[in-house]
């Protein structure tokens, strides 16, 4: 098979239109050389969409008899994408299916979302994992990533390989770039390479060369195929500048698009949420937006404020020190009822002055809702059951939930008892609670093989008096273990010496 040759600068000394035309004949050899499944990454943006649209065009191009192979669209819905573009995406991929159907081509649009033990904020509220950090971003494999991957190796299951069509342009970044270039070493065709990461699947990026001004001049420039408007998302574009500017490229001097980048409203990975700061400040259409920055914005803090929403032990009841300080782990109790209380206000806040198009807005779905209840009932063992009562306050409807207390080793009147016996002393009302909870669940077992192994481990999660007490005891531990470490060659020589000839 030939395919055509490609330039570093598509358009520099070709037309618009003698580009596409070469591109779309490069899309069609490459479509029917063989019976490998497509699957085209859309996330909405500018960059996936060309890229869909340019294989669109050319299968409508192919004759029918020669259209055998599925085409998969897959689009991932994080669950806390900005909600502007969550609405476009999800009205793209519903025009797109009909669209498909009506032109007789084998284009499958599919939504993706995470598993719901695998959300933001199952992860966030219900487990206590802090808002993401460089070191500890536990958000994208879990969210983005896994649900994608899940998906192209179901199809490679089914086929034995597939073609990943992505809009990764080597512009976007020296990182992209460099990555871009070591895979097209390993090319086994001139224009697939090797997915690093998914094995039987490779990689096929038709704009990879093209400029950002580029991309722009031939979505203003080509008729949307499944009609779904390129100047609507152009419009989108612009509001998520804040200048508001993002002119059509009509020579070298003309500035481009800017950087605008969507993502996660929850994001913490960056300093700020630019696109949604844009949008937000580009005129009253766009304020209702407003709750979700503030809360944003309360996610990203550090330092000491941090510390005081964190729980002094890890996730396992550990106390684990870097350097002498204590490393802390999931969120407070306390912690994760003021985040579900604050979601839950931003929800209801922007359902009241949202647009008509995003007035059902889910912040956070009844199915995370239920496996955060689970999460905090019985695996963290706070038998308050609070969240159908947190969940009433602010939203002031019932929660659809049916009543745990068959299943749990106190009721609410207990609970109040137990907390004024404890006389304000936290760390101890816990420690009782959970151990009330453990005896509980090995009650109605048969065997009760491992209760007194989860008695121990409940008591040392909690045989602190306070975090300075912890504290305390980790920097004794430590030392003993520096000073034993320091005196094992001592030891050993002294074996040496008294072992026979």
């Amino acid at each position: 098979m030939t395919t055509a040759t490609r330039r570093a600068a598509p358009f520099e000394g070709s037309s618009l239109a003698q580009v596409t035309a070469d591109l779309k004949e490069e899309i069609r050899e490459l479509y029917i050389a063989d019976e490998v499944p497509w699957v085209i990454g859309y996330s909405g943006g500018k960059d996936s969409t060309a890229t869909l649209q340019l294989v669109w065009l050319a299968l409508q191009e192919l004759p029918a008899e020669q259209r055998t192979k599925t085409v998969y669209v897959i689009s991932t819905d994080t669950l806390v994408e900005n909600p502007v573009v969550a609405s476009w995406v999800s009205q793209s991929l519903e025009t797109m299916r009909q669209a498909a159907i009506d032109q007789q081509l084998p284009i499958e649009p599919n939504r993706l979302t995470p598993k719901v033990q695998d959300t933001f904020w199952v992860n966030l509220i219900g487990r206590g994992y802090p808002a993401p950090r460089p070191k500890f971003r536990w958000c994208t494999e879990r969210m983005k990533i896994r649900p994608s991957n899940t998906f192209i190796r179901k199809v490679v299951r089914r086929h034995g390989e597939a073609i990943l069509v992505l809009g990764i342009r080597k512009q976007e970044s020296q990182a992209r770039a460099r990555a871009m270039a070591k895979h097209e070493k390993r090319r086994v065709q001139e224009r697939l390479s090797p997915n690093g990461n998914l094995p039987n699947s490779l990689v096929y990026s038709p704009i990879e060369d093209w400029s950002n001004d580029e991309v722009w001049t031939f979505l203003m420039q080509q008729q949307n195929p499944w009609g779904h408007p390129n100047k609507d998302l152009l419009t989108m574009y612009q509001s998520a500048t804040e200048d508001q500017e993002c002119p059509l490229v009509v020579d070298d001097s003309t500035p481009s698009c800017g950087d605008s980048r969507f993502g996660c409203w929850t994001c913490t990975l960056v300093d700020q949420d630019k696109s949604m700061a844009a949008m937000v400040n580009s005129g009253e259409e766009m304020v209702w937006m407003a709750p979700l920055l503030k809360l944003r914005d309360k996610l990203d803090v550090s330092g000491e404020e941090e510390h005081q929403l964190r729980d002094f032990r890890k996730m396992n009841g550990s106390i684990q020190l870097f350097g002498e300080r204590i490393v802390h782990g999931p969120y407070t109790q306390k912690a994760r009822e003021d985040w579900l209380r604050q979601l839950l206000e931003a929800q209801s806040r922007v359902r009241a002055d949202a647009p008509e198009y995003v007035r059902g807005i889910e912040l956070i779905t009844t199915e995370e809702l239920h496996e955060i209840r689970r999460l905090w009932v019985f695996e963290k063992h706070e038998v308050e059951d609070s969240l159908p009562r947190i969940y009433k306050e602010e939203t002031g409807e019932d929660f659809p939930g049916r009543p745990l207390d068959e299943h749990l080793a106190l009721g609410a009147g207990e609970i109040d008892l137990l907390r004024e016996v404890c006389d304000g002393d936290d760390l101890l009302f816990t420690t009782a609670r959970e151990l009330l909870e453990v005896e509980r669940k090995f009650r109605t077992m048969t065997r009760r093989s491992g209760l007194f192994e989860a008695l121990e481990k409940t008591v040392k999660r909690g045989f602190f008096e306070d975090k300075a007490d912890a504290h305390a005891y980790a920097l004794k531990k430590k030392q003993l273990n520096e000073e034993i470490a320091d005196r094992l060659p001592l030891i050993e020589d002294e074996d040496s010496a008294d072992a026979p000839a």
